[in-house]
């Protein structure tokens, strides 16, 4: 790998940049693979050497991370069924430290709303959604709408129905004034930190470019400032190494607003770097030869100006389902705690603690997906979507059938099964307890309901 010189050149002074272990590290052939697991779908082997599936053993547990382990070694998640049913992340583990961020500046265990700006595949909104209580309200947000359809598959294998997945520049959020008690902005960045596991991101790496990421997270920054209330938390991440992107960043925030920059609790055996910026903000800054993990930046702010709530009139009201709809919805679903909307005959369940929110952002946003899609009303018939069988919303007694790992990858490629003497109507196939998706068992066949658009296209 052929490190840019200007690069190089450039961090010569950083606190802790040590050019021969950058450079070192960089030539090694050694792969870090971690992941996170999801908390409502719980794998019980998460010690230190067991074996999770017996196809892959889990290491350690990455230090900053209550769900963040690394993995012995990198196998093929694509066979592995658990994956497909929201079990677990692949997530880089430096950036698993936005958990610190969260737990140290924010009273997680209170209802919150927090934007998640440039949230797209989905690594930092499904973390957050496992640390904020079912009562609080995560939107997940990216500006290119082809990027939010993964944003939006990940959100839905999750299991989560407190999400609304959004299509909205950041200046968009300016008409939520004081809403969000958490904005996340991991923001467009050159891309230095995720060298080693990206070379085409050495290609694409220049100094103009690192200026012009500079100028774009400024406006960001500035769009989205507004949707934040009083004493709400800014947290502002990159991969990237250059204090362009990063500490002249963190200056230009108290320059521009009126903000506390706050100082973390950092484990002296995190190895992570502590910095001040010129007018003393505190930044956190990963460097991969002294932590397990990729190149990665983090600050955070408590705003100190604005209003600590928002004034905003809903202005969309989301049609309910009628009573004899409601019955045939509630043989898929619990309505427990959920109030049951309909479009274009598509039934969504969303918590009822959160409707008012969600009718709010449906008139204001392009909302993208909301709540659980749990269906499909064809007059009297009912038709169950992929979203409710990976959410926890499924009524007791729908049929199961568990499946071995061989017919649940042909589940997952969206090949024939057969289930000989299974019931006919609609049955919910689970892999190791966990849900995978629907089939319906007729006289003479069983149909496949896995997504097209999801299936493993690949034969081994």
């Amino acid at each position: 790998m052929q490190l840019p010189e200007q690069l190089t050149s450039s961090l010569d002074g950083t606190k802790d940049f040590d050019r021969q272990a950058f450079e070192r590290v960089h030539a090694s052939p050694e792969q870090i693979t971690s992941i996170r697991v999801n908390p409502q779908k719980s794998i019980k082997s998460t010690e230190p050497g067991d074996t999770h599936d017996s196809r892959f053993t889990i290491h350690d547990q990455v230090p900053w991370s209550q769900y963040g382990y690394y993995l012995s070694q990198r196998p093929s998640f694509t066979f592995d069924p658990l994956f497909h049913a929201g079990c677990y992340y692949v997530q880089e583990a430096s950036s698993m430290f936005v958990e610190q961020a969260l737990k140290q500046t924010i009273d997680l265990s209170k209802p919150l709303k927090v934007l998640d700006l440039c949230a797209a595949p989905g690594g930092k909104s499904t973390h957050i959604q496992s640390l904020i209580t079912k009562n609080s309200l995560l939107v997940s947000n990216d500006v290119i709408k082809s990027r939010t359809n993964i944003l939006k598959d990940n959100i839905i294998k999750w299991g989560c129905d407190n999400v609304v997945v959004t299509s909205n520049d950041p200046k968009d959020f300016a008409k939520l004034e004081n809403y969000f008690d958490v904005i996340v902005v991991d923001a467009p960045c050159s891309g230095s930190g995720l060298f080693r596991k990206d070379e085409e991101a050495i290609d694409e790496w220049s100094l103009n470019n690192v200026v012009l990421c500079n100028q774009r997270q400024q406006r960001i920054l500035a769009d989205v400032w507004p949707a934040l209330k009083k004493d709400g938390v800014l947290i502002y991440s990159t991969c990237s190494y250059s204090k362009e992107e990063d500490e002249d960043i963190l200056d230009w925030i108290e320059s521009r607003f009126v903000v506390g920059s706050l100082q973390l609790a950092v484990d002296n055996g995190w190895n992570i770097t502590e910095v001040r910026s010129k007018v003393g903000a505190y930044g956190y800054r990963f460097w991969p030869y002294r932590v397990k993990g990729e190149g990665f930046f983090i600050s955070c702010f408590r705003k100190m100006e604005g209003e600590e709530a928002a004034d905003l009139k809903t202005k969309h009201k989301m049609e309910a389902v009628t009573g004899r709809e409601k019955e045939v919805v509630q043989s898929f679903v619990s309505d427990t705690g959920n109030v049951f909307i309909k479009k274009n005959n598509i039934v969504y369940a969303i918590p009822f603690l959160l409707e008012d929110d969600v009718n709010l952002l449906l008139g204001a946003m392009k909302v993208q997906y909301s709540g659980t899609i749990v269906g499909e009303l064809f007059g009297e018939k009912f038709v169950p979507a992929h979203s409710l069988a990976m959410n926890n919303l499924l009524n007791k007694t729908i049929s199961t059938v568990e499946l071995n790992r061989e017919d649940a990858i042909k589940y997952l490629q969206r090949k024939e099964l057969r289930m000989p003497g299974k019931e006919q109507g609609w049955v919910l196939v689970k892999y190791k307890g966990f849900n995978l998706g629907w089939v319906k068992v007729l006289s003479n066949r069983v149909n496949n309901y896995y997504p097209k658009e999801l299936r493993i296209v690949k034969d081994s």
